[in-house]
């Protein structure tokens, strides 16, 4: 713990100041600085909350003098100091820090400071949630079907799983400041909104159901142990019994979670007070059962079971262990004979085979500690359903019949296997997160966290160890495997081992599941409050909302209804492994959280708890999906498509949330690897995509002037690459910042609109063909920099006076062949389809004049497959002169398409030499040539004298007119674009040039290639 020494200053000259704040002693007394009028207060800074108080004199503090204008902005380190210590998180599901910005929330009263330690506050919480029904109810069985050596590696796999997930919550809960709410805040601010939404909902069903599953325990307890006779379902027969008991679970299931829901609506906090009720009877009926099983070296219980040959025998259907009874002198049958017999008379029986073969014996259910019963209890013993449970090692004959008097034995409910006592253990296992869940409350949230729950682990795993074996030590194998206690008199199986009654175990019990019940159903609400709050799941906004004292009653609502469901299940052994589920679930994405942050090694991850290795929450995060996908396959596969449509949901309709998570973090080393690999050389052809750089013109009022762009560049989404969207504002940086920010934002909001993913960088410069080259050299990072530049045409360049817009433009057009990138001017953008608009005919023209590289040929395969054009043919035109084979051409260029792998019709158009010659002054090669290149022969284009201006102009209008001739009904024509002359006193002439080889044509995309390949014929 550092220490802070606080030096008085000496001034050497006292002043009249000497009575305001700060001036010759650091004051740590100023609780609650804030913004100073006239600046935002909700500026983003590392600082936990901000105050609105005034400033009053601060500024006039002679030892800060220096630092005045800073003081306007930012807080001295004593009022930092003052909020941080008087900063609280007590609410669970409240608004925390991160969100404390918000205006509704600036005043608030301040609550009691937390006083909680370790053992109140998080081992004996600890301890009330994972001791649960599963133990009184089911542990027994499980030992007597799987035998002790398996019963311990049951336990050894589920402890181990919430040991290591235990450990990586403590790293979690003790990189600083925890907001209460447990698994969803820790995983959602570690994870991001997307895991954190998903698994916080896993988290929520997994607690709804255990309320679901404690109340069906109590019910079970109520309904088999202590008043049987309340029941409202009666079977007709063996058959029917299963029926009966499940109708009877449902009603009283149903009524029991009603009162309960009714309770926590009156009242959490009486909840909260009978919580230490609860946690007494748990532990009294865990020391009665270690009492009764020390008690039974010396003096063993008196609960002797009745087996018939091998079979057990349901005891309360008889009175007496024998056959026969001797009533004075006279020998008669007993009440178990009678039940086997149709025929009371002994001298002419009508009896069941396996009765009259075999004799009746009694044996003592729990014969001890000192019995050596644990040898035969070590292995286990899985059942079919409806099998008799039998002692080995006692006489019996078989009878090859099939099995009469079914219900007067003891018989398997369920079908068992190993996997399916894994999935009914587990809930046994969970109730980890009960500290997390009360950060707020504890005094040092960092220390008592993971002492407490690792404390609380170790003790739950040490009791469960030592209940699987004095169990498997004391109690008869045929009683263990008798879930519901029919062999020994319908009594609590554990109850016949505690002391000094069965009743402290089951009214104990009973108690302990109706007090967790409470428990899940109290938490669960506000679980889904806080997710409702934090707003990242649209739809489940209106769970945010509750009474005026916060209480949340329409998540209470919804958490009865789904507890419901599992009470209409009316199976605890069904129940169970569906919140075994929902909770592995969540402890895997704890795991993956703490193995994230470590791995990434973000300068924030400083946990104050050491004991954590990235290794470990792998091993933590492989054993929770090993146990979701042993216990229950079809289960874990549903979990885990709830909570991977929860994700998409989030990512797709959810609230963007910044909350430095991990899987940014991960985000940014995964792009930093990727890019530096891009680093290694240019991409091969085949690899060659279309990485924009738009530029935009913005208005006066910083809207986009021509969207269209954005619209053609979304189009052309096939190539999957970069897009940069650039603009260029005109001035000084240092005065130009805010309009540089909003000029940013408007361009995002139109590339949402448009559907455009990329990004956005607005620049200030001087002048703005200065920008524009700016953008062009400085955009993009390493190998993901833009190939491709995209631009609009400067209309009413001839009508206006001013030659900045047209020059502009050339000079860009220059700047981009200097750079070898490609170029794109889509002209008369305005008349370019929206996204929304559908061509179901027409074609697009392609004039390949000069060989590009293959832009030609790929742009209009990548606009085929959006909406929009997909419907368009692809039509190829090129120029012969009248001294090339057009029939040779056209077969070479169609076996060209075919090998590219490019449908499209091709068309050779003939004019005279002289009509070609004059535009094609630069990069024009022999139609000769051409053949031989289409052939995939290497060509260099000789360089050609330019002709006169007049010259020129004429071939425009030769090639326009042919153009127009066969592309005037085209959806769009793409054509090579010249390049500008070199010398800049023809700029002028050049523009006319261009205007008259488009004239005419309604939606014309000038194509310039960037001097290297982009389309290849090879796989």
């Amino acid at each position: 713990m550092p220490h802070f020494t606080v030096v008085p200053v000496e001034d050497s000259a006292t002043s009249n100041y000497d009575s305001l704040e700060g001036i010759n002693w650091v004051d740590y007394r100023d609780t609650g600085q804030g913004g100073h009028p006239g600046h935002l207060d909700t500026e983003d800074s590392p600082f936990l909350s901000s105050a609105d108080t005034d400033r009053k004199t601060d500024f006039y503090d002679r030892n800060l003098a220096l630092f005045e204008e800073e003081l306007d902005i930012r807080p001295k380190v004593s009022s930092l100091l003052s909020r941080l210590v008087n900063y609280t998180n007590i609410t669970q599901g409240a608004r925390e820090h991160e969100e404390a910005e918000n205006t509704e929330t600036s005043r608030r009263k301040a609550p009691k400071s937390p006083n909680m330690g370790t053992l109140m506050g998080v081992y004996l919480p600890c301890l009330q949630n994972i001791f649960g029904v599963i133990l009184f109810l089911r542990l027994t069985w499980i030992v007597g079907t799987a035998g002790i050596v398996q019963s311990f590696l049951i336990v050894l796999m589920c402890c181990s799983c919430t040991m290591l997930t235990a450990i990586s919550m403590s790293a979690i809960a003790t990189n600083g400041v925890v907001p209460a709410g447990g698994a969803y805040f820790m995983i959602s601010r570690s994870l991001g909104a997307e895991f954190g939404g998903a698994v916080g909902i896993c988290f929520y069903l997994g607690t709804t159901f255990a309320a679901a599953m404690y109340i069906l325990g109590a019910i079970e307890i109520f309904l088999k142990y202590l008043v049987p006779q309340a029941a409202i379902f009666h079977a007709s027969d063996h058959h029917g019994g299963d029926s009966a008991i499940l109708n009877n679970m449902r009603v009283y299931g149903t009524i029991c979670l009603s009162l309960m829901a009714v309770v926590v609506f009156v009242g959490v906090k009486y909840v909260n007070k009978l919580a230490s009720l609860f946690l007494a009877c748990v532990i009294i009926s865990i020391v009665s059962i270690y009492a009764g099983a020390i008690k039974s070296v010396f003096q063993p219980p008196n609960f002797s079971i009745c087996m018939l040959g091998n079979r057990t025998l349901v005891r309360d259907q008889f009175d007496v262990c024998s056959k026969t009874v001797l009533e004075g002198n006279v020998t008669v049958p007993s009440q178990l004979w009678r039940n086997f017999c149709s025929s009371g008379n002994m001298s002419s029986p009508q009896c069941d085979d396996y009765f009259n073969q075999n004799n009746v014996t009694e044996i003592q259910g729990i014969p001890g500690l000192a019995s050596g019963i644990i040898r035969d209890n070590m292995w286990g013993d899985y059942l079919e359903k409806g099998q008799i449970l039998e002692k080995a090692g006692l006489p019996s004959v078989d009878v090859h019949r099939a099995v009469e008097s079914v219900g007067l034995y003891v018989s398997a409910d369920i079908t068992t296997s190993f996997t399916l006592l894994v999935g009914i253990f587990f809930p046994s296992a969970t109730g980890i997160m009960a500290g997390s869940n009360r950060s707020g409350d504890l005094k040092d949230a960092q220390k008592s966290i993971p002492i407490g729950t690792i404390l609380a682990i170790t003790t739950t795993t040490l009791v469960y160890f030592s209940s699987v074996v004095l169990f498997g030590a004391c109690i008869e194998g045929a009683v263990l495997r008798d879930k519901f206690g029919d062999a020994v008199s319908k009594n609590l199986v554990v109850g016949t081992l505690s002391w000094p009654s069965p009743w402290v175990i089951v009214i104990g019990s009973f108690f302990s599941t109706v007090g967790a019940g409470l428990q899940s159903l109290t938490g669960a609400p506000r679980l889904l409050q806080a997710i409702a709050k934090d707003n990242i799941i649209p739809f489940l906004r209106v769970f945010g909302h509750g009474k005026a004292n916060g209480e949340p009653t329409w998540a209470l609502l919804l958490t009865g209804l789904i507890a419901e469901l599992g009470i209409l299940i009316a199976s605890l052994d069904m129940v169970a492994p569906i919140l075994s589920m929902f909770f592995l679930m969540c402890y895997l994405f704890v795991n993956l959280a703490c193995a994230v942050q470590t791995l990434l090694r973000t300068p924030n991850w400083r946990p104050r708890f050491k004991y954590y290795h990235w290794a470990l929450s792998f091993l933590g995060m492989s054993m929770c999906l090993a146990l979701m996908f042993i216990s229950s396959w079809y289960y874990a596969i549903v979990a885990m498509c709830i909570a991977g449509m929860i994700y998409k949901y989030i990512e797709y309709q959810g609230a963007e949330k910044e909350w430095g998570d991990g899987i940014r973090g991960l985000s940014l080393s995964a792009a930093r690897y990727s890019l530096l690999r891009l680093e290694h050389g240019p991409p091969h052809t085949k690899n060659w995509r279309p990485q924009v750089l738009v530029l935009l013109k913005l208005d006066e009022d910083l809207h986009v002037k021509y969207p269209r762009l954005l619209t053609f560049v979304s189009q052309l989404k096939a190539g999957k690459g970069l897009t940069i969207v650039g603009s260029v504002i005109q001035g000084q940086f240092l005065d130009s910042y805010g309009e540089t920010q909003a000029s940013e934002q408007a361009v995002k909001n139109m590339m949402e609109i448009e559907r455009v993913k990329g990004f956005c960088q607005v620049v200030v410069a001087s002048k703005v063909r200065e920008g524009i080259a700016h953008l062009i050299q400085s955009c993009g990072l390493g190998g993901m920099k833009h190939n491709t530049v995209v631009m609009g045409w400067p209309y009413g360049w001839r009508q206006s006076e001013d030659p900045r817009a047209w020059k502009t433009f050339i000079h860009t057009v220059r700047c981009t062949t200097a750079a070898h990138l490609a170029l794109m001017v889509p002209k008369n953008v305005s008349f370019y389809p929206s996204n929304h608009e559908r061509f179901t005919e027409g074609t697009i023209d392609v004039w390949w004049i000069v060989h590009d590289g293959g832009m030609l040929m790929l742009l209009p395969f990548l606009l085929k497959q959006h909406k929009v054009w997909r419907k368009c043919k692809m039509r190829i035109f090129t120029v012969a002169q009248m001294d090339d084979n057009s029939i040779q051409m056209k077969k070479d260029l169609a076996t060209f398409l075919y090998q590219l792998r490019i449908e499209a019709e091709v068309e050779v158009v003939e004019m005279h030499d002289s009509d070609i010659s004059a535009y094609t002054y630069e990069r024009t090669l022999m139609m000769e040539q051409r053949s031989q290149m289409l052939r995939q022969m290497r060509l260099s284009s000789a360089e050609r004298e330019r002709e006169s201006n007049v010259r020129r102009m004429h071939t425009a209008v030769k090639l326009n007119e042919v153009i127009v001739n066969k592309s005037h009904d085209a959806r769009l024509v793409l054509l090579n674009m010249p390049g500008p002359p070199r010398n800049t006193d023809g700029d002028e002439n050049y523009m006319e040039f261009l205007e008259v080889l488009t004239e005419g044509l309604e939606r014309v995309l000038l194509v310039r290639g960037g001097g290297r390949e982009v389309i290849t014929i090879y796989s």
